[in-house]
């Protein structure tokens, strides 16, 4: 099994989530093998299309298959998380505004929802407008997500690795339930 990003990308995706101290129950949609956590919270669910993958994921206190693509009602009751997160594959929502209205009922207010993503891709998969802009571009496709749904608050947008780095570009976009 590979990462999709690199050391320096994954690091700065566990100090994110670090820094935003997501702890107690916190879904990770989209997820495989690993889920990037510095430090794992007590109460992991990963949601994910590959149950092997899924399987193998060590952070995991839980796991679930489901493809969000073809169903994206999640599988959860109202206010069930703490936060949730999706690393490196928001830009593979079909269905992002269904995705991004059920993670937001799936939380408790004030959770925290984290999307985090690079520049890499797998291109026959990522949807065609991620495909047809440049880093900027994706960053305000995703902050138009949690425009569209929520209401969310404190959206905020930053990159996560160093701009003169020759690796691999970490973004996030993050916001909280109101």
């Amino acid at each position: 099994m590979v990462t999709h990003i690199d050391s320096e990308a994954i690091s700065a995706v566990g100090e994110l989530y670090q820094e935003l101290q997501l702890t107690g129950k916190v879904l990770d949609i989209m997820s495989s093998w690993v889920s990037h956590f510095v430090d794992p919270p007590t109460d992991l669910t990963v949601l994910g299309m590959n149950e092997a993958e899924l399987a193998e994921n060590k952070q995991a206190t839980s796991w679930v298959r489901h493809d969000l693509n073809m169903n994206p009602k999640l599988p959860f009751e109202d206010g069930s998380f703490d936060s949730v997160v999706c690393c490196v594959s928001v830009d593979y929502l079909v269905r992002p505004i269904e995705v991004f209205d059920e993670v937001h009922r799936c939380l408790k207010t004030n959770g925290v929802f984290v999307n985090s993503f690079s520049n890499r891709c797998f291109p026959t998969k990522a949807i065609r407008g991620w495909g047809q802009t440049d880093d900027r571009g994706h960053v305000s496709i995703v902050g138009e997500y949690y425009r569209l749904t929520g209401p969310w608050v404190d959206v905020r947008a930053e990159l996560r690795t160093s701009a003169s780095a020759l690796g691999d570009p970490l973004f996030a976009v993050w916001g909280s339930k109101k």
